[in-house]
């Protein structure tokens, strides 16, 4: 599908069935979403440049992602998308300056590209060119990932609660309360590993289009992107903030779990320490030796009772006293 969008902010459907090469010069954004090849044909014939395949989109290498090429800004960023659902993805999304105009190519549905178009009425055609709509556009990006890392901060606060709580609620917790805490820390720190790749690469991207001409020229789009620089900054150093907080809630919850497992193996040792004295008593006067004058006692079985109690109540009340119970 392709989405062309006037200086004012009103939006039309373009395609190849509609015959026409030409694209209206007061069209300032061509978004294409999932284009096939019909559909890239034909933005190539209307705006006379080639368009990076959804092969090309995937190199790594930062010269196959930032370049010039016809007169023609090249730039490709992995953004975040996905990231309220358990498993968030990254998606490589081209951007393209070319005649004062911009051009997208993506094939996922990022929320900050709704945020932006569904705003786009509301600027009322302050973005006059291609290069003030790509800094706001990736504005609204820094704002939307500014978005996550607040979320993920309070879903990490509200986590911290759950893990560190007082001795008397711990007891009160189910079964493997612990182990099911690690899948979230485990999904937080997946979304954060997102996030801080995606603001790396956003960060090149900037970095990258701050020292093209098409951009100094334009005061707007100059100023627009200094500041996308300084959000990205800021957000990076939030969220490596949110990582380091994640490792300790991993490490924090892996010390609880080995806590409760060593307080479950000191019982199990007590316990076999009290048991080990009335066991030997018993032992003893369970050999039958043809010789054993309490054989011939009458209060022979009650006295090896008591002895039996007695041998464990006596290490009973002294780990008690240690406080090792």
């Amino acid at each position: 599908m392709i989405r062309a969008y006037r200086t004012d902010g009103s939006a039309e459907i373009l395609g190849p069935q509609s015959a026409k090469d030409h694209i209206s010069p007061d069209i300032i954004w061509i978004d294409l979403i999932s284009p096939s090849v019909e559909e890239e044909e034909y933005v190539e014939r209307s705006i006379g440049i080639p368009l990076p395949t959804r092969e090309e989109l995937k190199d790594i290498e930062p010269s196959s992602r930032l370049y010039l090429e016809n007169d023609a800004v090249y730039m490709t960023a992995s953004l975040i998308y996905k990231a309220d659902t358990p498993l968030p993805q990254l998606t490589d999304i081209a951007f393209i300056l070319h005649d004062n105009r911009l051009i997208t190519i993506r094939y996922a549905e990022p929320k900050s590209f709704a945020l932006f178009s569904a705003s786009l009425l509301r600027l009322n055609g302050q973005c006059k060119s291609g290069a003030a709509l790509l800094g706001s556009l990736l504005e609204t990006v820094a704002d939307r990932t500014a978005e996550i890392l607040e979320t993920l901060a309070a879903r990490l606060d509200t986590l911290s609660v759950a893990v560190f709580v007082d001795r008397k609620a711990a007891k009160r917790r189910p079964p493997r309360f612990l182990e099911d805490k690690l899948l979230d820390i485990a999904a937080h720190h997946q979304l954060v590993s997102k996030v801080r790749d995606s603001l790396v690469s956003l960060s090149r991207l900037v970095t990258f289009l701050s020292s093209q001409s098409v951009i100094r020229s334009d005061t707007l789009a100059n100023e627009l992107c200094t500041i996308v620089a300084r959000d990205i900054q800021s957000l990076a150093e939030h969220a490596a903030f949110v990582g380091n907080n994640i490792t300790f809630m991993l490490d924090a919850s892996l010390g609880l779990i080995s806590v409760e497992q060593n307080a479950i193996i000191k019982i199990f040792s007590i316990a076999s320490v009290v048991f080990l004295p009335p066991t030997l008593v018993a032992s003893i006067y369970g050999m039958n030796f043809r010789i054993m004058p309490e054989l011939d006692w009458s209060f022979g079985y009650p006295v090896a009772l008591v002895a039996m109690l007695v041998s464990a109540v006596i290490p009973f009340l002294f780990f008690r006293w240690k406080g090792w119970l």
